[in-house]
């Protein structure tokens, strides 16, 4: 009977076939990112959390103590991390950058230096080691260098804008982000202060910035352009103006001509400008689709780019909280992750990658979330 028995068995087991293990969270991979915070409530500093295969939030803990790191940049050899302290005292050089050494679980600080104003609020690195910041309150934008062994050295430069724009919170420049053009040895400074876009060149022999003759442009009255993005493919530029709730269209040539095309609003129909403050904007990597966030009716904006680049609108999806001030595609841009700054909580979607759609995966708690950074 035993013998029978064991035949049966492995008769069984053959019919049957193999049997299903079913996955633990702890079975699926993982991709970890950084979540800056402002530290005026319950936060101190910057965390990790992770990301896995199914849109799953998960809190990893606090990476390192610092005050309000406001945007944050990684080296391009992915060794080290740029986070600017968005402080507004000017008295003694403003805010500051930090630069922390990038390790398995943890980050270690390596300098702090002057980020060139006050209010610092962005960050940008290139492959040379220059390093860019936008400093908010004081409309400059400070050059410093970031070295091999991972520390800062400056600022080197400090480029100061000047003028005003016709809305009440444009009095003076507030410089708010500053890009490298792709393939340029140039950059534009957004400021929403001044309501223009600037242009300059880096002398990367003396680590200056020059500024480049007659060479800026004006966003329509009031706009308040706060951040840009380019496409990955075509010469365009699409620039997301805070206060007019608008994507501008800018497209260039090799020449280094920038021609204001057309604006989109980035709101949905009939919605209260006045009660909009958009924040960021990304496209995604085979240049399809463009995402925009907007704070008060608190929604993301999904847009598709048309051949010609024109955009179209395809949704507008709530970010279920409040501010959503940042936001960031997930590796392979299979989700796409929100920073709701006021209620305190960062939301996963699933995007759709043939029709660019967002659904809602999954939502974590975090302290006055404002960046985040795979």
């Amino acid at each position: 009977m035993l013998k029978f028995s064991s035949v049966m068995l492995f008769i069984f087991s053959i019919s049957c076939g193999p049997q299903k293990i079913n996955k633990t969270d702890a079975d699926i991979k993982v991709n970890r990112f950084y979540v800056s915070t402002y530290t005026n409530n319950d936060s101190k500093g910057i965390y990790e959390y992770g990301i896995n295969s199914t849109g799953k939030l998960t809190k990893l803990g606090l990476a390192a103590e610092i005050e309000n790191p406001s945007f944050l940049a990684k080296s391009v050899d992915q060794k080290y991390l740029l986070v600017v302290s968005e402080t507004e005292d000017d008295s003694n050089g403003g805010g500051t950058i930090s630069s922390f050494k990038i390790e398995k679980d943890k980050l270690t600080l390596l300098s702090t230096q002057e980020s060139g104003g006050a209010s610092p609020c962005f960050v940008a690195v290139d492959e040379s080691g220059i390093v860019l910041t936008a400093n908010y309150s004081s409309g400059t934008i400070g050059l410093l260098k970031l070295n091999k062994d991972g520390k800062l050295q400056g600022p080197l430069d400090v480029e100061k804008h000047t003028g005003q724009g016709t809305h009440a919170r444009q009095t003076g420049p507030h410089a708010h982000s500053v890009w490298f053009v792709p393939e340029e040895n140039l950059i534009v400074s957004v400021d929403l202060g001044t309501n223009d876009l600037w242009f300059s060149k880096i002398d990367k022999k003396t680590n200056k910035l020059i500024p480049e003759p007659n060479k800026k442009l004006a966003m329509k009255e009031a706009s308040g352009p706060r951040h840009l993005a380019f496409h990955p493919t075509k010469k365009i530029l699409y620039v997301l103006n805070e206060m007019a709730g608008s994507i501008t269209r800018i497209d260039y040539d090799d020449n280094e001509n920038f021609i204001v095309k057309e604006s989109y609003s980035s709101l949905i129909e009939g919605a209260d400008i006045s009660a909009n403050n958009s924040a960021d904007i990304h496209i995604s990597s085979d240049g399809r689709f463009l995402y925009a966030s907007n704070r008060g009716p608190n929604n993301i904006g999904v847009f598709a780019i048309t051949g010609s680049g024109d955009l179209q609108v395809v949704e507008h999806v709530s970010t279920k909280g409040d501010a959503p001030r940042n936001f960031s595609f997930s590796p392979g841009e299979k989700f796409l992750l929100v920073a709701n700054q006021n209620s305190n909580n960062i939301i996963s979607f699933k995007r759709n990658e043939e029709s660019g759609k967002l659904t809602y995966a999954d939502s974590i708690s975090a302290p006055t979330p404002v960046c985040i950074l795979f």
